[in-house]
């Protein structure tokens, strides 16, 4: 039987230079399952498929375990997903390579500490237990960069207004020569990646994140030998800074993440100068309400997040949360709208969100594809309701 595009379990194999009991296991995992199964039981592949094997090879090639593998791969090729895919498999390589030469350089010091001293140094061999278990951490920090690409492009591409949420940021933070900068939660360094070329030449920019691999990105996004830039790890509720070390604070989509709002406005008044500026954005109820109102249709089981953010710090609440701590709090609202045609983008944001879509999605992706294409054939709007505080000592 010959279908034009599709292949036997045979040629599919040869063509990715594996066995055909690999690609049988990878069916019987429900890893890789073949795109077309003919009445007699027969199974055909595509060029589909082969993109999502190559995924399936690298990661294991990286030692993740089936069960990360099949959380970490989406059957999709479409050149806006394949390409975002191969970017961030990019990084996790090069992820993977810092952190073996973590573990070359922990075995040079256990080596040598064992032939100086004749006896093994336990703090050293805690240390290479740490760095040899690290798949945990990739896969966590891999789901984490492409959530947060997912969601930067789909603003960026498809947003109504043309001056962009990161350059509209980086307005309102009134950046001038001479300032000290603590950006906190700074995620892969958008903000300042996207505002490189109008950073003055005399200034300080510090970036925190409680991810150290969010900081590796951001390392990589800006170059290392910047010396306006450093990297340090730390969450927002302790800021290991002096009394009045900045001018400027800023807190882009974090603060509801945090669990003790209280200690962070504390922390954040203690070290802003006496002239300096806190900027904090969060989103209303009204954000992107209308990508909810159609996950539900398909299945009404699905909640994109676990929890309504804005209820923690958002529009509605944010100034009388901040006001016992800042004698000024002005909240600027960000004008702006989503307009798209296209179901890969939408997509790609909703398996980037915090709730138990995956579960409901995964194993139906084919028809959640389909239905969302019948959803934006004809255009789809999606609501913006976002905006920054910005608030002084």
């Amino acid at each position: 039987m010959h279908l034009p595009g599709y292949y036997s379990s045979g040629q599919f194999a040869r063509m990715a230079g594996v066995s055909v009991r690999t690609i049988r296991f990878y069916d019987k995992q429900n890893i890789l399952k073949p795109s077309y199964v003919s009445p007699s039981g027969a199974r055909f592949y595509t060029g589909s498929d082969l993109a999502r094997l190559q995924q399936i090879l690298l990661f294991k090639y990286l030692g993740f375990s089936l069960d990360d593998i099949r959380e970490m791969t989406i059957g999709d090729t479409d050149y806006h997903f394949l390409k975002n895919s191969l970017n961030l498999q990019k990084r996790l390589v090069q992820d993977r390579i810092e952190q073996m030469q973590l573990v070359e350089s922990a075995i040079e010091d256990t080596v040598n500490a064992l032939e100086q001293e004749r006896q093994v140094d336990w703090s050293q061999m805690l240390e290479l237990i740490h760095l040899t278990g690290m798949e945990k951490s990739l896969k966590t920090q891999y789901q984490s960069a492409t959530n947060i690409s997912a969601r930067i492009r789909l603003h960026r591409d498809y947003s109504s207004n043309a001056c962009g949420w990161f350059p509209w940021i980086f307005d309102q933070c009134r950046i001038r020569d001479g300032l000290q900068v603590l950006e906190l939660g700074c995620g892969d360094g958008t903000l300042w990646k996207e505002n490189i070329s109008r950073l003055p030449a005399q200034i300080h920019i510090l970036l925190s994140d409680i991810s150290e691999g969010m900081l590796r990105d951001a390392r990589r996004s800006l170059s290392q030998e910047d010396p306006r830039f450093s990297f340090q790890v730390f969450g927002c509720e302790k800021i290991p800074c002096a009394d009045r070390s900045f001018d400027r604070v800023i807190a882009n989509h974090v603060l509801f993440y945090c669990e003790d709002l209280l200690a962070v406005f504390s922390e954040v008044r203690r070290v802003l100068g006496e002239d300096g500026l806190f900027l904090c954005s969060t989103y209303g109820s009204r954000h992107m309400q209308e990508i909810s109102d159609l996950v539900r249709r398909f299945d009404s089981r699905i909640v994109l997040s676990a929890e309504k953010l804005y209820n923690r710090f958002g529009l509605e609440n944010g100034r009388a949360l901040l006001s016992p701590y800042f004698s000024d709090v002005q909240l600027l609202r960000y004008e702006d709208s989503i307009e798209l045609d296209r179901a890969e983008p939408l997509i790609e944001y909703i398996l980037s969100c915090h709730g138990n879509q995956n579960q409901y999605l995964l194993d139906r992706y084919k028809d959640f594809r389909t239905f969302v294409e019948k959803q934006t054939a004809g255009g789809f709007h999606i609501t913006k309701d976002a905006g920054v505080f910005l608030c002084r000592v």
